[in-house]
């Protein structure tokens, strides 16, 4: 430990100032997918097994529900341009314009260069969670995945069943790349359903039991052509280990809805960004 400075407590009760003021952020119209939501009818599903992942892919202006089936279960999702892989879910900029857990009203946004929103989430059944004493709360852009490279240097494992890998094998299976071509792809989630936060004494990331159970969802509308990989945890609910064969485990089920004709009339998918990319050149 340093010695503090005399001004040590006067420097600690500094006000904190918001990086990103999310006031002038496009808002989405969430009345017009709520009446375009009601008219939808269910076009496909996709069942993720436990201990694996699947992909999926959602038209825009479709609507997709994250569901738990059979037992409390998280998972970690992946979104892509289904027209252009390069442009994926940036989680450290979507945390940074909505905090660390997303809910009804917030959305995923993509990387640089297009920065736009990718999807916005339209409903939440954990939605009365809110942040607990523990400073915990659920849907998280904190934590990256559990991965086998992390594994093998904290426990010299070589586990691959983690959501890492099989988002890895999802991605190859679902575009007929090869797992080295796949890998690069794959990137930081957002945890739907895990309950997450930081300890208040070492600000470690901590993960919790998630109050998720079956009938709950999280449910989304996608801005954009959407390609999706979801991976049920091999942690379970979390509540004690991940990247785990003893964890209890359950499925996923990722269902896929349209929207009536006529029922988005006026709306657009959202441009890429404007800035004009000359970087002061």
């Amino acid at each position: 430990m340093t010695t503090p400075p005399p001004d040590a407590d006067a420097r600690r009760a500094i006000r904190p100032v918001i990086c990103y003021p999310n006031e002038t952020l496009p808002a989405p119209d969430l009345a017009l997918y709520a009446r375009a939501r009601a008219g939808a009818r269910k076009t496909g599903e996709v069942l993720v097994s436990p201990r694996d992942a699947r992909c999926f892919e959602v038209p825009a202006g479709h609507f997709f529900r994250i569901c738990s089936v059979e037992g409390p279960q998280v998972g970690d999702l992946n979104l892509w341009n289904a027209r252009d892989l390069s442009e994926r879910f940036y989680s450290g900029k979507t945390r940074a314009l909505h905090g660390t857990h997303l809910t009804t009203g917030e959305r995923m946004w993509s990387s640089f260069p297009s920065l736009r929103p990718m999807a916005t989430i339209t409903g939440d059944t954990l939605g009365w969670y809110g942040i607990d004493g523990f400073g915990g709360s659920v849907h998280d852009v904190i934590g990256t995945r559990c991965d086998p490279y992390t594994g093998n240097l904290l426990a010299g494992s070589q586990y691959h069943h983690c959501c890492h890998s099989n988002l890895t094998r999802a991605l190859a299976s679902h575009t007929g790349m090869d797992l080295h071509a796949a890998e690069p792809h794959v990137h930081d989630v957002l945890n739907v359903f895990m309950c997450t936060g930081f300890t208040r004494d070492t600000g470690q990331y901590f993960m919790k039991a998630s109050p998720v159970r079956p009938g709950d969802h999280l449910e989304f509308f996608a801005e954009i052509d959407l390609l999706g990989g979801l991976s049920a945890c091999p942690g379970g609910d979390c509540s004690a280990e991940h990247s785990s064969d003893t964890a209890a485990c359950f499925p996923l089920l990722v269902e896929v809805f349209a929207p009536a004709e006529g029922a988005l009339d006026g709306w657009q998918p959202p441009k890429r960004n404007g800035y004009d990319r000359t970087h002061g050149v």
